[in-house]
């Protein structure tokens, strides 16, 4: 006989999103449920120091997850190590399979799976995680004030990137494995006027170099017209090759837009399949920070509170023959009652 768990709310995933709707989830009395999956606290678990989060000059980011984890404990979320491998939105209640053989059954969903920045692939790259090599320069770039850094890609990520970096760091090099960048014309035009930015064409890495210390010190590079190696001195590297949304679970069940994203109503969590909400990365392709992971973790719970009163906050569902719209009509708001009598 299969183990089946049922809860109001299901959160899947964790980092900040999941834990803070978990947190507003539990004080609302939801006696939420969160399934925590494969990496738990998400990629702020990969991140050494934090300085932009409310309350904290600084903070470790695994320490920053396992606080958020303790403070959802404390206000009453179910924490499950378990990892969801299906889920069924076509029925009520939702029905979610873990890898452990557990069925959960849900009243409400609430996705925070986040998103995965996509990585070279190279070992001395993972080793050196942490020590110099980054997948984000909002996180990490003050970090490196004054030094030398190099970012790679050539499209809008990247060159939003090293020019963030150009505020901080005394050199910033962009290398991109093809001939022409791919970000749009005004950022490029930035880009080639700033002074403190060298742009290296046709080359790729084929290795993060460490120091005795185990810090990153530079990279040894390939061009891909001549094969010529060389090394470039630098003391971190933003890896800035896109992301990819944790969204394989909920293809042909909810509208994503094109890059894989959930598609939320406007200034909500609302997805296209009443009683299900989306917080944190995995709806997120512009800021993808742990403050505003949280807000939507935070925003997640109200509206999945107010939706399980009643209340018909969630657009209907996308037709399975139709193809997904890139935007949604706001929720509905329930009608104003009577004005109260002075």
């Amino acid at each position: 006989m299969e183990n089946t768990v049922h809860t109001k709310v299901l959160i899947i995933g964790s980092g900040p999103a999941g834990y803070m709707a978990g947190t507003y989830a539990a004080r609302a009395g939801l006696e939420p449920t969160l399934v925590a999956g494969l990496q738990p606290g998400g990629q702020l678990t990969i991140t050494t120091d934090v300085e932009n989060f409310p309350g904290f000059e600084s903070i470790k980011g695994p320490e920053l997850m396992e606080r958020m984890q303790k403070q959802a404990e404390h206000a009453g979320t179910t924490m499950i190590d378990d990892i969801i491998k299906s889920v069924d939105l076509s029925q009520r209640p939702f029905r979610a399979e873990g890898e452990s053989g557990t069925v959960y059954t849900a009243d409400s969903i609430i996705i925070a799976t986040g998103a995965k920045a996509r990585w070279l692939g190279l070992e001395s790259e993972a080793r050196l995680m942490g020590r110099g090599v980054s997948g984000c320069a909002t996180c990490d770039g003050p970090l490196f004030r004054g030094r030398e850094v190099a970012v790679v890609g050539g499209g809008n990520t990247a060159v939003e990137e090293a020019l963030y970096l150009s505020k901080f760091c005394s050199k910033v090099t962009l290398i991109h494995r093809g001939s022409a960048l791919k970000a749009d014309k005004v950022q490029q035009d930035k880009l080639f006027r700033n002074p403190k930015i060298n742009v290296i064409w046709d080359t790729t890495v084929e290795e993060v170099l460490g120091d005795a210390n185990d810090a990153m010190s530079g990279l040894r590079l390939k061009n891909k017209k001549t094969g010529a190696e060389s090394l470039l001195r630098a003391d971190g590297l933003f890896v800035a090759i896109g992301h990819d949304p944790a969204t394989e679970l909920f293809k042909g069940q909810l509208a994503l837009d094109p890059q894989g994203y959930v598609v939320t109503a406007p200034d909500s969590t609302v997805t296209s399949v009443p009683g299900v909400f989306a917080a944190g990365d995995v709806k997120d392709r512009k800021f993808r920070q742990a403050v505003t992971a949280a807000g939507t973790g935070m925003m997640a719970a109200q509206e999945a509170g107010e939706w399980l009163e009643g209340l018909d906050l969630a657009p209907k569902a996308v037709p399975e023959d139709k193809p997904d719209p890139g935007v949604l009509p706001p929720p509905k708001v329930p009608p104003a009652g009577p004005a109260p009598q002075l």
